[in-house]
């Protein structure tokens, strides 16, 4: 199904026919017990025909089934991003195509102004959705030919305002990101860094990439040269003296990718916290390795991955 925001809009009249056309992305054959994976269930028609009363003592088109395994009821949202959500379903559809749809990504504040939401409500549904963005856990491992880099997301003190920057002079209060890139998928894998040196970036290459198995592309710096001995091999461009490609060795791949999140945070973000910026990062991973899907395509792999991702506003919101 090719979904944009006017073909939502075609499909969907009221809440029972968003749930219905989530049903269909979310189960093509029909639908799956959250509880216990059995893929036989009865729909439960409400007493009225049209909606059944919530514990809040208001009305619902909520689109409620019953497994015929373990008898527990669930709905297409049970268990995911969206467990308990107050949100229409048409609003989280419509924000879902313009997360997968916005190469620079999309605020907070825009989400607030489009859909009447509170900034609290847009800024807490953009963080579920980024966690459905977040890569697998137990997928494979990188291989092939793997590049390599690094860069700083932050501010300098010295844009803040006089009264706040005291004592942090000489210090960038940057925060380092590494990213790798597979050359011949186009995934790319970013992570926030404690500090950049030999021993953090063999400890971050070694959990993404099969070294035995991978070639390492890298720039000049003398913290890549122990870990590029764990490869069969490890080529790199000297940018300090104006190489950056040669007989195909580059790192503009990764730098590519990082003008293009530095862009969209100061462009669109314009503040990204250390605590939620792996988040972010998840967000514009998944962008980037899915760029040469249709956006279409890209919604139907967000919403295949919202499953067993609940996330509360607490725990995200605790320091």
């Amino acid at each position: 199904m090719k979904l944009n925001l006017t073909e939502i809009r075609k499909h969907v009249n009221d809440e029972a026919s968003a749930y219905l056309l989530l049903e269909q992305l979310r189960w093509p054959n029909g639908p799956v017990c959250p509880h216990c994976d059995h893929g036989k269930a009865y729909f439960l028609n409400p007493a009225n025909g049209t909606s059944r009363k919530t514990n809040r003592g208001t009305s619902s088109q909520r689109r409620v089934w019953k497994c015929a395994k373990c008898r527990k009821q669930f709905s297409v949202i049970t268990g995911t991003v969206m467990h308990g959500t107050k949100v229409s379903i048409e609003i989280w559809l419509m924000v879902m195509v313009q997360m997968c749809s916005a190469k620079n990504g999309i605020s907070a504040r825009e989400i607030e102004r489009m859909h009447g939401v509170t900034p609290e409500t847009a800024w807490f549904m953009l963080h579920r959705l980024r966690e459905a963005m977040k890569r697998d856990p137990l997928v494979g491992l990188l291989s092939g030919t793997v590049v390599s880099d690094e860069t700083w997301i932050g501010g300098n003190p010295k844009n803040r305002h006089a009264n706040q920057r005291q004592g942090v002079q000489g210090s960038t209060e940057k925060t380092p990101v590494l990213s790798l890139v597979n050359v011949e998928t186009g995934e790319i894998r970013s992570q926030v860094l404690p500090t950049v040196n030999a021993r953090s970036l063999r400890k971050a290459i070694s959990e993404q990439v099969d070294m035995e198995q991978s070639i390492l592309h890298t720039d000049a710096a003398t913290y890549y040269l122990s870990v590029g001995q764990e490869f069969p091999k490890h080529e790199s461009v000297n940018h300090s003296v104006g190489e950056y490609v040669r007989d195909g060795v580059s790192t503009n791949r990764a730098e590519g990718f990082f003008a293009q999140l530095k862009r969209s945070i100061n462009g669109t973000h314009h503040h990204v916290s250390v605590e939620h910026l792996p988040r972010y990062l998840a967000e514009f991973d998944f962008r980037y390795s899915t760029c040469k899907m249709q956006d279409s395509e890209r919604l139907q792999m967000m919403v295949n991955q919202t499953a067993g991702r609940r996330l509360s506003y607490k725990p995200l919101t605790e320091k």
